[in-house]
């Protein structure tokens, strides 16, 4: 037996399973475990400090929100400057008033696919914070901006959990909002900060 072949094909399947990101398939199937009488009555109280305003918008058919007061501004789609040596779904930097902005391609970071841009396509521009607290900026693109509305704490539902080769890191939880769900995102999750301070770092010298 081919010792080192069995174990690279061992550590590539391993490597396969921890990175499936949640696709919109998933997100669709947890509807109706949303709407059981078992889910409506959990104890909202764990959900308080998620109550607020959002924007929301779309990948494909599927929602997504994000705190109101974490979003800079929302900006048409630009040229964008690539990056070397950085995850696929960095799609490079764009220069927002003289300060370097990455950008990040939601679509590719959760295993959607690409999709064409449209006159609705806008990146989305986001404030994280660094390891040190320092403000970052970080750069969404999505397929369409919908609105700003209140999502309550009665409106949140647990994440379900789709199994550990599924990564949910990322999806505070599931809001049910005029009868559609919107998975609610912890942008500080979304990509690792240290990764967006590497790609403004590197677009400086660009």
């Amino acid at each position: 037996m081919n010792l080192i072949g069995e174990r690279t094909r061992m550590n590539a399947n391993l490597k396969k399973s921890i990175k499936v990101s949640l696709k919109p398939a998933d997100i669709k199937r947890s509807m109706k475990d949303m709407a059981t009488p078992e889910a409506a009555r959990q104890d909202v109280s764990q959900f308080q400090h998620l109550a607020g305003k959002y924007l929301t918008f779309l990948l494909g058919n599927e929602a997504y929100a994000i705190p109101v007061l974490k979003v800079r501004e929302i900006i048409r789609m630009i040229p964008i400057t690539a990056v070397p040596q950085m995850p696929d779904y960095i799609k490079g930097v764009l220069n927002l008033r003289g300060k370097i902005v990455p950008v990040v391609d939601l679509r590719l970071r959760f295993g959607i696919g690409t999709g064409a841009v449209t006159d609705r396509t806008c990146i989305v521009v986001v404030q994280l914070q660094s390891r040190a607290k320092r403000e970052l900026l970080m750069g969404m693109v999505v397929d369409e901006v919908e609105e700003v509305l209140n999502i309550n704490a009665g409106d949140i539902q647990e994440t379900p959990d789709f199994g550990v080769s599924v990564d949910t890191s990322y999806i505070l939880g599931m809001a049910m909002v005029k009868g559609k769900v919107k998975a609610i995102l912890d942008i500080q999750k979304v990509v690792a900060a240290e990764t967006i301070e590497t790609a403004a770092e590197a677009g400086l010298t660009q």
